[in-house]
């Protein structure tokens, strides 16, 4: 066995590994899955990936949400003064959403020192004594420097009850006018804001007044968001969204706007991403909904409660372009209806995953980079050897061999092997072991037989555990006759 045909061979432990960073490469053995999950990243395709559990699946599914392009939209409900039980949807592109922050940014003034304003300004806002002209923190009643009450030449007998929060007499804000270089008038604004001064012009004040005057909005769905959902089992709530209840509704004085309320599902959080569905045939009728966001690319946000307040509530038109992963075991393909494979095969790919791979020097290089990312991941073991790692594909060549009756082969089944390795790696810490090696391999591989295995090693068969159980319970019974 040369290390030119079996380049891990030149490594002394799995760190040595080269592991590739695109995590599509990080799949083993399902090039031609992989190939197509490429595809439907870049053309935006739905994919059905059928296989057994533990062939890649669910990686496959993230790995094709690592290669789509980052959201590009936010999603906002905003009140709807006319209908408040319709609200209405808005979609701000991250150009807009940029601008919105530059004008924000522009509406909270110009920040300056406290000696920089007039000093009048700075006396009424409480950074400056009226008597000694010293400057102090804004929250101090008395001038630390001459002792004097910067507040006590307020006459108003209010202002506790008109500002609570500060001492008595210090001003919220304070108003003055200005001359522009064209000889006009404008207003000005100071107000405090910490150690320092805001100050508003009178376009910067006409700015936030405009900016007051929109309908209040709730973000639900914001730009910076994951872009892999998961909804695997989800109820008809997670997977399209609801409105809660308020026990007031949306009473004006003692209710709470419908708009708040408004609680998107897992397709619309998918928007522009990718949703990932294992199990698909478990969400039973609630897969015809799914059809539907699929097709229009919009859905509805209702709420789903016949009893709640949110009942009477609808969000039209919320945006729900993904991109559907899903996967299914094959004995549950009937349990998927008809009308979504056709979409998904209209618009997508079916791809059925492999359970083996020939058994060659290049794929056995691939099952070394699998320890080793299997290793990485857990952050909880050690490395493994080079025989560790001879150890696992051997233990790949008699699986492949013992579950799918395959010469010459290697399994994928690679859920299983990494339980294998990680079970080693447990061992290798619990022993003080600083690798793992070939021993720990052998005895994981021993340990973690599946229940069947074990009953057929300790009574020959599952079918003789079932009969010496029911022996032992008919014994019990008799005893407890007797006594």
């Amino acid at each position: 066995m040369a290390e030119s045909d079996f380049p891990y061979l030149s490594a002394e432990t799995t760190q040595d590994i080269e592991i590739p960073r695109n995590p599509l490469e990080q799949v083993i053995g399902q090039d031609e899955a992989v190939k197509y999950c490429k595809i439907a990243a870049l053309q935006r395709r739905h994919v059905l990936m059928v296989g057994p559990p533990g062939t890649g699946k669910s990686m496959l599914a993230q790995a094709t949400a690592y290669c789509l392009a980052k959201p590009e939209h936010e999603i906002s409900v905003l009140h709807n003064p006319e209908n408040p039980e319709r609200p209405i949807i808005e979609v701000l592109s991250k150009e807009q959403i940029l601008k919105e922050k530059k004008l924000a940014k522009q509406l909270e003034g110009k920040i300056v020192d406290p000696r920089e304003v007039p000093s009048f300004v700075a006396e009424r806002l409480g950074y400056r004594c009226k008597r000694c002209g010293k400057l102090s923190r804004q929250q101090d009643a008395a001038c630390p420097s001459c002792g004097m009450d910067k507040y006590a030449t307020e006459s108003s007998p209010f202002g506790d009850l008109l500002f609570p929060h500060m001492p008595t007499g210090q001003k919220a804000r304070v108003h003055t006018t200005r001359s522009t270089e064209d000889g006009r008038e404008e207003i000005i604004v100071y107000e405090g804001a910490g150690d320092r001064i805001r100050v508003m012009d009178q376009v910067s004040l006409e700015k936030l007044d405009t900016q007051k005057k929109k309908a209040p909005r709730k973000t639900i769905i914001p730009l910076n968001r994951k872009n892999f959902i998961v909804a695997t089992g989800a109820s008809e709530t997670e997977l399209l969204g609801d409105v809660r209840h308020d026990p007031y509704g949306g009473h004006a004085q003692i209710g709470t706007p419908p708009y708040t309320r408004v609680v998107a599902g897992a397709i619309h959080e998918a928007h522009e991403g990718v949703l990932f569905i294992d199990e698909i045939s478990s969400l039973h009728n609630i897969q015809r909904f799914l059809l539907t966001a699929m097709q229009e690319k919009k859905y509805p946000i209702v709420g789903r409660n016949p009893q709640s307040s949110g009942a009477s509530v609808r969000v039209d038109d919320v945006p729900c372009d993904f991109v559907l992963m899903a996967a299914s075991n094959i004995n549950d393909i009937p349990g998927i209806l008809p009308p979504l494979r056709s979409r998904i095969i209209g618009n997508g790919y079916e791809l059925l995953l492999q359970t083996t791979m020939p058994d060659t020097p290049s794929n056995c290089q691939k099952l070394a980079q699998f320890v080793a990312q299997e290793i990485k991941k857990d952050c909880k073991i050690p490395a493994a050897t080079i025989g560790a790692v001879e150890a696992t594909i051997e233990e790949a060549r008699r699986r492949a061999k013992k579950v799918d009756g395959t010469d010459d082969a290697l399994t994928l089944r690679l859920r299983e092997l990494s339980g294998v390795v990680r079970l080693a790696g447990d061992l290798a810490v619990t022993e003080g072991a600083p690798l793992i090696d070939e021993g720990m391999i052998a005895r994981s591989i021993i340990r973690s037989k599946n229940i069947e295995e074990q009953l057929s090693e300790r009574y020959g068969s599952v079918w003789n555990a079932s009969r010496a159980e029911v022996a032992s319970q008919e014994s019990r019974k008799d005893y407890k006759e007797i006594r």
